[in-house]
């Protein structure tokens, strides 16, 4: 079992003795309950560590649109050429952020410094023939959704979705979480380790000119693999909305919990109509990207379809690296999960499975004896 340092509240010893048992190698784990952290443990690097966060960015970027919609400066039933007039794709806000425009890359694919900058993916994309009729099927704009949800952000505030996150979110809520690390912060970056050669890999991966090829930038040749987008210095340096955040588990979990609770004696950053608004499933089926059956709110993984034991509601967002990042409203639970190797296949780590469920029964043996 891994050695495992950090700390649980009484009653949630399980949870301790459930990650040592699952952890893969490096890995952090810290849960919120209404505002409180009440789980925090790491094995194999510091709690502290900054790691590449991966798909688990875009809940990071999508929260900053749920403020602005709250805010009334983005209504997401207008059309994005509304903000965006060059944007090519006839779909309100609401379906961009559904994985429904049909963008889901460029013909000719994004060499390194191309993918690391959004304001260029956009540009690209904005007059990019749509791969399917838009707002007809969805599919996981995963190397894109950021830059396309960034430039209406941009048009209509005149500042970018890592600027606002910064304000709004990161310093004020003191959120270890960063689109766009500080060259100060380098020193606490811990690189993405690649996944192990195994079996399982010697699988052939999609066609690079396939829909999913070109969703993953697998058609360009000399674009990186997914694996190594955190190790990349531009990346880190530019944080891109969909895949560039650097944070620990601890960012990943506090976002979280000032997103739906009370903290610090500060407010939630969400009103209850607005989680409900971002949580509610947009789209559900069929991802035509990836293949599988997938269930999208609005700009956020809809996560309690992934997870039974979450309550209706749950919104968050995975990561290729393993993490795992959502709030529970109707529970009070934020949760944030992050480590170093990249699974197989790349997507939230297995682990996160038996972490959740012990979490929750956790919780209900808690609030039994309360």
């Amino acid at each position: 079992m891994a050695t495992i340092e950090g700390i649980v509240q009484p009653g949630f010893e399980q949870v301790r003795d459930t990650f040592a048992a699952v952890a893969d190698g490096a890995a952090q784990l810290v849960a919120y309950h209404r505002g409180e952290r009440i789980v925090d443990l790491w094995t194999g690097v510091d709690g502290d560590a900054l790691l590449g966060a991966y798909s688990a960015t875009k809940g990071a970027a999508h929260l900053v649109v749920a403020l602005l919609v709250q805010d009334g400066v983005l209504d997401l039933d207008q059309r994005v050429r509304h903000y965006w007039p060059e944007f090519s794709a006839d779909v309100t806000l609401r379906e961009l952020l559904a994985h429904r425009a049909g963008l889901v890359g460029a013909d000719e694919g994004f060499s390194r410094a191309e993918l690391a900058d959004d304001r260029i993916v956009a540009e690209r994309l904005a007059r990019q023939r749509p791969f399917w009729r838009p707002g007809s099927a969805f599919g996981y704009h995963a190397l894109v959704i950021g830059a396309l949800s960034g430039e209406v952000v941009l048009r209509a505030t005149g500042r970018t979705i890592q600027e606002h996150f910064a304000e709004r979110v990161r310093d004020p809520y003191t959120v270890d979480f960063y689109l766009g690390l500080p060259a100060e912060l380098e020193p606490r970056f811990v690189s993405a380790q690649p996944m192990i050669l195994t079996p399982e890999r010697q699988i052939a991966p999609p066609a690079a000119n396939s829909l999913n090829g070109i969703a993953f930038n697998r058609h360009r040749p000399d674009g990186p693999e997914v694996w190594e987008l955190p190790n990349l210095p531009e990346v880190r340096r530019l944080g891109p909305a969909s895949f560039g955040g650097v944070a620990s588990a601890r960012g990943l979990a506090r976002m979280y919990a000032a997103a739906i609770s009370p903290l610090d004696g500060e407010p939630p950053l969400l009103k209850a109509e607005t989680v409900a608004e971002f949580a509610q499933i947009q789209s559900v089926g069929h991802d035509v990207v990836l293949h599988q059956h997938k269930a999208f709110g609005v700009g956020f993984h809809a996560t309690g379809e992934y997870c039974p034991e979450l309550g209706q509601g749950s919104f968050g967002h995975s990561g290729a690296g393993g993490q795992q990042a959502f709030a529970d409203p109707r529970n009070g639970i934020a949760y944030g999960y992050t480590r170093r190797r990249i699974p197989f296949p790349a997507a939230a780590a297995p682990e996160n499975e038996p972490l959740i469920k012990a979490l929750y029964s956790a919780l209900r043996a808690v609030g039994s004896r309360e």
